[in-house]
């Protein structure tokens, strides 16, 4: 099981409130995106999920631990989660598949298992004939491969993937990622909670989707449920539109018609 309950979280920064009395659970084997505009606290809440961050108020519980309710829990908890930020570090001279050995001994994941799985993740990733070299000679692309590759070969049963789809990531490497999540949804003990903000990415992958607006939860449903709350059931990216900036589309139409009056 990898069941994360958010229990009124309230998380800011200094005086600046980002997330206001969160309160939600998302369940096993369930791929969960979060969506909402910039700086409205999709990572922050990831962050929070992940114990980088301890709410101001309120509490995270992730298979019935509580994160940071005593050191026993929260070392099982960690053994179970892998955290994968925007703009992850990475080790610059060590090779990649030493960087992925190294991940993968973190977690416990054995030896045998761990070479196979190193192997399939670089060939994956088109990045084979890269394995031995240092980080630092990677393209942007291909270091967002390989945090992708070390988040993967954890084996962890709760994914949470900070923009996984970003950071230079090249058609054939968005496939990948996609099939593999896809893949990894399927399965009744893994758990993804994702951002992006790519709604064909959104709808294609997720059992439901997480809206945040102003900090708070604006939604939580399926496509279909969005669509059947917002009384619209054209593209999702609208639908999205109307939850969190229900402004947009007149303001598009008042810029076209101001462009009109112009040439006039």
């Amino acid at each position: 099981m990898a069941k994360v309950e958010l229990n009124n979280v309230t998380q800011h920064y200094g005086v600046r409130p980002i997330l206001h009395d969160i309160g939600l659970a998302i369940e096993s084997g369930e791929l969960v995106t979060i969506v909402g505009p910039n700086g409205m606290g999709k990572s922050t809440l990831l962050a929070t999920i992940a114990g980088v961050l301890s709410p101001q108020k309120g509490s995270v519980v992730i298979d019935g631990r509580r994160r940071r309710g005593s050191v026993e829990e929260e070392l099982a908890i960690r053994r179970m989660t892998v955290y994968l930020p925007d703009d992850p570090w990475l080790p610059a001279e060590r090779t990649g598949r030493e960087f992925l050995l190294a991940v993968g001994r973190l977690y416990d994941v054995k030896d045998d298992r761990l070479f196979d799985h190193i192997e399939r993740l670089l060939r994956l990733f088109d990045l084979t004939d890269r394995g031995d070299w240092p980080v630092r000679g990677y393209s942007a692309g291909q270091k967002k491969k390989i945090a992708l590759a070390s988040a993967l070969v954890t084996e962890a049963r709760l994914l949470l993937l900070d923009e996984p789809f970003s950071g230079g990531l090249d058609p054939s490497g968005i496939l990948a990622l996609k099939s593999v999540l896809k893949r990894l949804a399927e399965r009744e003990d893994t758990t993804i909670v994702m951002t992006t903000p790519v709604p064909e990415l959104v709808e294609e992958l997720s059992h439901r989707i997480l809206v945040l607006r102003e900090g708070k939860v604006a939604a939580f449903d399926t496509a279909k449920g969005l669509r059947d709350l917002t009384q619209c059931h054209g593209p999702l990216a609208e639908v999205l539109e109307r939850l969190i900036r229900p402004d947009t589309l007149e303001a598009i139409e008042q810029y076209w018609e101001g462009r009109d009056g112009d040439r006039a």
